[in-house]
């Protein structure tokens, strides 16, 4: 009896010890609906554990409220984006994939500067 009660308290252990890589999540969206939206920024959040950009987007005559969210901060940084690299009346367009759900929400890909610079979510196109 001893030996299970030992075996439970160990797959026990193990379990809390590796619940913080289980915490981490893919992003709920559809790989197969890659869409590109061309808006103004109203807001850039820097921050972890996503970076995100609040657009909105002219469509149909009617302005559509997006958000769209990259990596952390360490991984936009290594592609080139900072703090300072959107401001709310920047018109940028973003490459990415929509969510599951329909929302207008999406995970980066890409996203095209109105100068034409490229920048990636992370240091890998």
């Amino acid at each position: 009896m001893r030996t299970r009660r030992k075996v439970a308290l160990s797959v026990m252990a193990t379990l809390v010890a590796a619940s913080p890589l289980l915490a981490h999540h893919e992003w709920p969206v559809d790989r197969a609906r890659q869409v590109t939206v061309t808006g103004t920024v109203t807001a850039y959040t820097w921050a972890d554990p996503h970076v995100m950009i609040a657009l909105d987007v002219q469509a149909n005559g009617t302005v559509e409220k997006w958000r769209v969210g990259a990596s952390s901060k360490k991984y936009t940084a290594a592609g080139g984006w900072d703090r300072n690299t959107f401001k709310p009346g920047d018109v940028i367009t973003v490459i990415g994939y929509r969510f599951k759900d329909g929302s207008n929400m999406a995970q980066v890909q890409k996203v095209v500067m109105a100068s034409g610079k490229e920048l990636y979510y992370s240091s890998r196109p």
